[in-house]
């Protein structure tokens, strides 16, 4: 269950409002919400580009997902995973300790995973009586549930992105090969014009084409 209290992080790592929002805003999660984890992960790989993280910030949190035990990220269950960066490095494809831990800073500053603290630091789980977890210090996943729907249409966005993107591509391929045929047919048949300069000109566009085309540079070629 999300409480309202707002974690600091521990040592010197700064705090900021981005992140007070970020954590305030898991606290407001709707009662009963579920979500599959893995669709919640697919969704944020697909938006990979737009959330300003790194394919192994995804690897990151593949690895913390694998520590959640249940296939199901609720609003009453504890989403706080707590490993150890040993065991993060080994689940993240024997990542290095540098690497994990920046990629563990970009999924914060993402707004994926919101870090809650111990006072000195440690990552565990404190058990009641009856071994149910009663408090957690490590990586709350609560931001995956908050944030579902919007990052489903983030994933959404993208793929309808690349489709236009692929359209417009396929329609600029046709264009160049009517305006071409019709050049060299003009020329060759002797139409009137001054067909060297029209000539001059579509290649000079297209030539403006870079290596890894937007669909708003394929649109102005176009």
């Amino acid at each position: 269950m999300r409480t309202g209290s707002v974690t600091t992080l521990f040592g010197r790592r700064p705090m900021t409002l981005a992140l007070v929002r970020r954590q305030t805003a898991t606290a407001e999660i709707k009662r009963g919400k579920t979500v599959d984890k893995w669709k919640v992960f697919r969704d944020a790989s697909a938006a990979m580009e737009l959330l300003g993280i790194q394919s192994n910030s995804l690897a990151v949190l593949d690895a913390l997902l694998s520590f959640y035990p249940d296939n199901e990220l609720s609003q009453d269950a504890q989403l706080i995973v707590f490993p150890s960066n040993a065991q993060l490095m080994l689940r993240a494809h024997a990542m290095s300790g540098a690497t994990l831990r920046r990629h563990l800073a970009l999924l914060v500053e993402a707004g994926l995973i919101v870090r809650k603290d111990s006072a000195n630091g440690k990552r565990y789980a404190r058990r009641d009586g009856d071994g149910q977890i009663e408090n957690a210090f490590g990586f709350d996943l609560s931001p995956l549930l908050a944030r579902s729907e919007e990052l489903a249409a983030l994933a959404q966005q993208v793929f309808a992105d690349r489709e236009n993107l692929r359209r417009a591509k396929e329609n600029l391929t046709i264009c160049r090969r009517d305006v071409r045929k019709l050049i060299t047919v003009a020329i060759e048949e002797g139409a009137e014009g001054d067909w060297l300069a029209v000539e001059n000109v579509y290649v000079a566009i297209v030539g403006r084409i870079p290596r890894a085309p937007t669909l708003p540079d394929v649109r102005a070629v176009l």
